[in-house]
C-alpha cells in the first residue's frame, strides 16, 4: 500500500471515528439551562444541517424557530392550546405498536420516569412530565420542522434526515436536543401562532439549548437493537 493510500485510509477512519463519537454522545435532552444559544452557533447547525439528503434533492423542509420570549410565548400557547384542542396531527400518529416496538416504547417511557421519580401507575405525575412537551422541557430555542402539503409523506422522511443532521450537528457544537412529536400533535395551532400556510404540515418540533447535566432527567440513556435484529443479508 502507497503512503499516499494509508494516508486516505487514515482520513478516512479519523471521519468515521468522529462520526461514531457523535451517534454515541448524542441523546434526548429533556431539561435545558435557561441561557440562549448564541444565534451565529445557531446558523453554523443550519448550514450544516442543510447537506441532509432528500428526494431529487427537493429539500422540503422550513424551520421556524423561537427564542427566548418568543419561545415563551409558544410554550404559553401550547400549554394553554393543550386544553383546550383535541390532538390531530397533519401525519397520524402510529396506529398501534406491537411486539419488540411496544417493548422498546415501554422501556424508554419506564426509563425516563424512573430518572425523575414518577412511580409505576401514577398518572398525575406521569401527566406532569407529559405536559413537559409543551413547557420545551424548559428550552430557551424551539424550532418547527415544516414540510410542503403536496410532498405528502415523502415530504415528512425527508425531513426527518434533515431533524438528524440538525441534531448531530448541533451536539457537535455543544448543543443539545430533543425532537418533538408532541409538538406537531396541535397543527392548526402552530399555524395559527407563526402565520404559517396551510400548505405547511408540520412534522415536528425540536427544542434545544445547553443542557442542564445536572438534572436527573438527563441521566438515562435509550437502547439500541442489535444488528441481527435489524439487518438480514443476502449473498446469493
Amino acid at each position: 500500500m502507497s503512503s499516499d493510500s494509508r494516508l486516505e485510509n487514515a482520513v478516512q477512519e479519523g471521519d468515521f471515528s468522529s462520526l461514531e463519537r457523535l451517534h454515541a454522545g448524542r441523546f434526548s435532552c429533556r431539561a435545558f439551562l435557561p441561557h440562549q444559544v448564541p444565534r451565529e452557533t445557531i446558523e453554523r447547525i443550519l448550514r450544516l444541517a442543510q447537506r441532509a439528503a432528500s428526494w431529487c434533492n427537493s429539500q422540503p423542509w422550513k424551520m421556524v424557530i423561537a427564542s427566548g420570549v418568543a419561545a415563551d410565548r409558544f410554550r404559553e400557547a401550547m400549554l394553554d392550546g393543550v386544553a383546550r384542542e383535541p390532538a390531530a396531527p397533519d401525519f397520524p400518529w402510529p396506529r398501534e405498536y406491537q411486539g419488540i416496538y411496544q417493548e422498546r416504547r415501554r422501556e424508554c417511557g419506564l426509563a425516563l420516569y424512573a430518572s425523575v421519580g414518577v412511580a409505576k401507575g401514577d398518572r398525575e405525575a406521569s401527566s406532569r412530565q407529559a405536559a413537559e412537551n409543551f413547557r420545551l422541557f424548559g428550552a430557551p430555542h424551539v424550532a418547527i420542522v415544516t414540510t410542503d402539503e403536496a410532498l405528502g409523506v415523502y415530504g415528512a422522511i425527508d425531513c426527518g434526515g434533515y431533524v438528524n443532521n440538525f441534531m448531530l450537528a448541533a451536539h457537535g457544537l455543544g448543543v443539545a436536543c430533543v425532537a418533538q412529536a408532541a409538538l406537531a400533535s396541535r397543527p392548526a395551532l402552530v399555524r395559527r401562532h407563526f402565520g404559517l400556510s396551510a400548505d405547511r404540515l408540520i412534522v415536528c418540533g425540536v427544542s434545544f439549548g445547553f443542557p442542564d447535566h445536572a438534572h436527573a432527567a438527563n441521566g438515562f440513556r435509550t437502547t439500541r437493537a442489535e444488528l441481527p435484529d435489524v439487518a438480514s443479508w443476502v449473498d446469493e
